[in-house]
């Protein structure tokens, strides 16, 4: 039993990237899915397989992706209107941007992406911002 979600995301995310080897937007998606009792269907997964930085082109994070990827489908879930989750998704950029310094994967990622870097090197990072959607999902996202 996992004591607090600090240590539940942990663990969910070295299971995921470490035995499973999902990328960084897969692993959030899943986490964040999980988190809030979202089932996810396989298409969705499939559709986040090339989205850590866009390929490994050191665009826009997985990190973010994956959380407005779970954004939109917790928003339809709830029967928010579709202008309000698209207004919540700017405003969780905005707010990942200031805590994280940027969206980009190329900035956001300890060493770039080199041939001789380890695996999931954004490992401690991801914990972090996971922790950071988890948090905004609370405060600015729960259907009323």
């Amino acid at each position: 039993m996992v004591a607090n979600t600090a240590e539940w995301i942990q663990s969910l995310v070295s299971k995921y990237y470490r035995q499973d080897d999902l990328n960084c937007a897969t692993t959030t998606l899943k986490v964040l899915a999980e988190k809030f009792n979202i089932p996810l269907q396989q298409q969705v997964i499939d559709a986040a397989l090339a989205m850590h930085g866009a390929g490994k082109y050191g665009t826009q994070c997985g990190l973010v992706e994956g959380a407005l990827m779970f954004m939109g489908i917790y928003g339809r879930v709830n029967h928010i209107p579709d202008q309000t989750i698209v207004d919540i998704c700017r405003e969780f950029a905005g707010k990942f941007e200031i805590q994280f310094k940027s969206l980009q994967c190329r900035i956001l990622r300890p060493q770039g992406f080199h041939p001789d870097n380890p695996p999931h090197l954004c490992e401690p990072l991801t914990y972090r911002t996971i922790q950071f959607s988890i948090d905004f999902i609370f405060i600015f996202y729960r259907p009323g």
